[in-house]
């Protein structure tokens, strides 16, 4: 018999992550509700023989080559839609369950039926007592997009809250919302894909909740920096390349063409600041990530970006 939900996390080079999220995740939540899948995006390491001998009983599909945080979930996600769960847990490697979140996610989308999707209040795993992720919000007219991370979210544990976007660092999804909205956009490959398909199941009709009562830690982006402090410092270049297209890509869709000068004057200030920085700094890839990025964030058709509309 089917169990309700399918775990799915994308690995890439992080076998220390995921063998830790999926222990804390095996210790803390009830076996009877969930299976795991492992969806290895091509990792260079050992990670995948590792993460099989270690856990034998999991699922995994080994990708042939690196599909990015969107197109590996969607392999994840297509396997749980198939197989007949009714729901996803799309979770980062690099986190930490303490208490048993599947059954409290599942039973606040079993309650609220007109909820697509589902997030916890993620704080850092450094520091437990401040959020990394709280109640997602979108500003048509200055085109922010941030997360409340203030000490009055912190306080808030109790109160269900009604949200423009949810994390994948840790999104519960209903599948049949899935087969309405559509599964990530790959061509984000990374960052604000969530944000994206979060603005595309609330358009199928459905809400999307933040949950401050349930909890996770995550230590953040250890897929994107390396071990040891490189010329251009510990995140990875490319970085900024994915973070500055895939925001403009996101307003261009989902913003409102009447503020796009408000934008361009927000926007441009803080990346001129960027780029300021990071030339003094001397990180020169990272300077031509992010002009590359602004180039194609700007100039790359939207038949391109959707080409299924």
């Amino acid at each position: 018999m089917i169990k309700p939900v399918c775990v799915i996390l994308v690995n890439y080079n992080t076998p220390k992550h995921t063998t830790d999220c999926i222990s804390s995740i095996l210790a803390n939540c009830d076996n009877q509700l969930f299976d795991i899948v492992v969806v290895d995006n091509a990792s260079h390491d050992d990670s995948l023989q590792l993460l099989q001998q270690t856990f034998p009983q999991l699922h995994y599909i080994p990708n042939t080559q690196n599909l990015g945080f969107a197109e590996g979930n969607n392999v994840g996600l297509r396997y749980s839609i198939d197989k007949g769960y009714t729901y996803s847990l799309v979770i980062n490697t690099d986190t930490i369950v303490e208490e048993d979140i599947i059954s409290a996610l599942k039973q606040h989308l079993d309650t609220f039926q007109k909820a697509g999707a589902v997030q916890p209040a993620i704080y850092w795993l450094h520091n437990r007592t401040q959020l990394w992720n709280g109640p997602g919000s979108f500003s048509k007219l200055i085109g922010d997009i941030k997360s409340d991370k203030s000490q009055s979210a912190q306080k808030s544990t109790d109160t269900i809250k009604q949200v423009d976007w949810i994390t994948g660092c840790c999104m519960f999804i209903r599948n049949s919302a899935l087969i309405k909205s559509g599964l990530f956009n790959k061509q984000f490959f990374l960052y604000y894909e969530d944000v994206e398909l979060s603005f595309r199941i609330k358009n199928a009709g459905y809400e999307l909740h933040y949950l401050p009562s349930v909890k996770i830690l995550h230590e953040a982006g250890a897929s994107g920096k390396t071990k040891q402090k490189a010329e251009e410092g510990y995140l990875n270049p490319v970085i900024h390349y994915y973070i500055s297209r895939n925001r403009i890509w996101f307003l261009r869709r989902y913003g409102a063409a009447a503020f796009y000068p408000i934008y361009v004057i927000g926007s441009g200030t803080y990346y001129l600041a960027l780029l300021t920085y990071l030339k003094i700094r001397g990180r020169n890839k990272k300077v031509n990530n992010l002009l590359k990025g602004l180039k194609d964030g700007l100039f790359t058709p939207q038949s391109v970006i959707w080409p299924n509309n």
